[in-house]
């Protein structure tokens, strides 16, 4: 059976009307960006440009760039249903000893999703006896970019103590044919088997690959869980990996193109300025570089390339995939959990809106500390916790609740010098700054309230029962 890959996924968008082919001859220097960022803040399609000006390769674009195209590209019509199928495996409620016999069996169907090695993949079709990136269309993005990027990689690394394999996204500028930047930041599982290397790692980087794969390195996983492995859960098919040429490294045997490489101990570069998902460009700084010593690709492969700027960017609705997967995870984490958001302007570090069933007093701080002290949401510069009934999603609603139910001096915490997102431009220093937390709940007796919270205003269910009646034409008309 065909080995599902991107492909695949273009296939599937072009033939639900969700794929633009772009005919106009434009230039991956700023022309590519400037379509594709329009396109995505009106909520259009995925973008396949077949006219690239100097280039035989075709670039795509907002492949992901809305929530529908995202549950497609994972194939889920609900996101949570993920991270709840993942939830029931991993952590099962065995009552009896027929339930222990199932899970026994879980466990067998869980080693299934492994990634499967095989000889031979697609991605070696053509294996250049030159390696040259600027072969490839890759896009310069806003024009106080420092050079070319590559945004969508999937980077391959091994620990170098354990062996496990990591994969990543993690941009990527090119200086030129052969070496590039490799942007790992400290908080990042890749940047730490560079740390842990005694002088030279080898890295591995697959452009083009399926949509989970991609998905799961960018999701917050655990030290040590094997992305290709969650890759093979979400899609239900076990990922295929080949050996790569010239590094001990394996990678998607579908992937359109696989560049190989290493990166030294110390030697460090330059890297940026580049416009990033804060909608500022971050500052050059010093990263390491990688050298290229082969490339093997795809008989005419795409290139598949995002642009990163000001939200909404197609990186939303990744971030958004994350949200809602990771959900059933909360949950178990923090029983007490209703819903979590995530909003795309504050690019998922900035702000986390979190309602909870509130059963004692302080329970909102309590809720705040443990998300700070999980990986995944550590990096929040401010929570906000609401009561059960507010939709998180609604902004309104939740602004209300801010703005009602808070005493600034008893409700908000602030959290001094403690790790921030690198990319954080307002924190007084790099990687470090203060947080904030917002108790938004009504408040009890017991947490410096010493009144009875007023009732909120609600009409009387049998009138509200007797306009239901006649709503449906009294609308139409007052809509008109």
């Amino acid at each position: 059976m065909k080995d599902p890959d991107l492909r695949e996924f273009i296939r599937i968008l072009d033939e639900r009307g969700e794929l633009a082919r772009i005919k106009h001859e434009v230039s991956p220097i700023l022309e590519i960006t400037e379509i594709t960022d329009r396109t995505v803040k009106m909520g259009g399609k995925a973008l396949f440009f077949e006219n690239v000006r100097g280039y035989d390769t075709p670039v795509l674009t907002n492949a992901f760039g809305t929530m529908e195209r995202m549950k497609m590209a994972l194939g889920y019509k609900r996101l949570e249903e993920i991270g709840e199928k993942l939830v029931s495996m991993l952590y099962p409620e065995i009552k009896s000893l027929s339930d222990g016999i199932k899970e026994i069996k879980k466990v067998g169907q869980i080693m299934s999703f492994f990634p499967k090695k095989v000889r031979d993949g697609s991605c070696k079709e053509v294996i250049m006896d030159n390696p040259d990136l600027t072969k490839f269309p890759i896009l310069k993005c806003w024009p106080g970019d420092a050079g070319r990027f590559i945004t969508f990689p999937v980077v391959f690394t091994k620990d170098p103590e354990t062996g496990f394999m990591n994969a990543g996204v993690y941009r990527m500028q090119v200086y030129d044919g052969k070496t590039t930047g490799m942007h790992w930041h400290m908080h990042k599982h890749g940047a730490l088997h560079y740390l842990k290397s005694e002088d030279r790692l080898d890295v591995a980087v697959a452009i083009g690959v399926h949509p989970a794969i991609l998905y799961s390195a960018t999701a917050p996983l655990p030290e040590g869980f094997n992305e290709m492995a969650f890759a093979g859960f979400i899609r239900g098919k076990r990922v295929r990996m080949v050996e790569c040429e010239t590094v001990d490294l394996e990678v998607p045997a579908h992937a359109e193109i696989v560049i190989e490489g290493y990166v030294k101990k110390d030697e460090l570069r330059v890297e940026g300025p580049f416009g990033d998902h804060t909608g500022y460009y971050t500052p050059p700084e010093k990263f390491p570089v990688f050298h290229v010593t082969a490339i093997t690709h795809r008989e005419n492969p795409i290139y598949h390339s995002t642009v990163v700027g000001k939200p909404p960017q197609e990186d939303a609705f990744l971030g958004k995939a994350t949200e809602r997967i990771f959900l059933p995870f909360l949950k178990m984490m923090f029983p007490e959990i209703v819903d979590i958001n995530f909003p795309v302007e504050g690019g998922f570090h900035n702000l986390c809106i979190v309602s909870i069933r509130k059963r004692y007093p302080g329970h909102a701080k309590k809720v705040m500390m443990g998300l700070w002290g999980i990986e995944g949401t550590m990096l929040t510069k401010i929570i906000a916790v609401v009561d059960h009934d507010v939709n998180v999603h609604n902004m309104g609603e939740v602004l209300w609740a801010i703005l009602s139910r808070i005493d600034p001096d008893r409700d908000v915490l602030i959290i001094p010098s403690s790790p921030t997102d690198v990319l954080d431009h307002a924190s007084g220093l790099p990687s470090l700054g203060s947080k904030m937390g917002i108790d938004a709940t009504r408040k009890w007796k017991g947490e410096g309230y010493d009144r009875e919270w007023p009732d909120e205003i609600e009409m009387d269910k049998e009138v509200k029962r007797r306009i239901d009646d006649v709503w449906g034409d009294l609308k139409n008309m007052l809509l008109k």
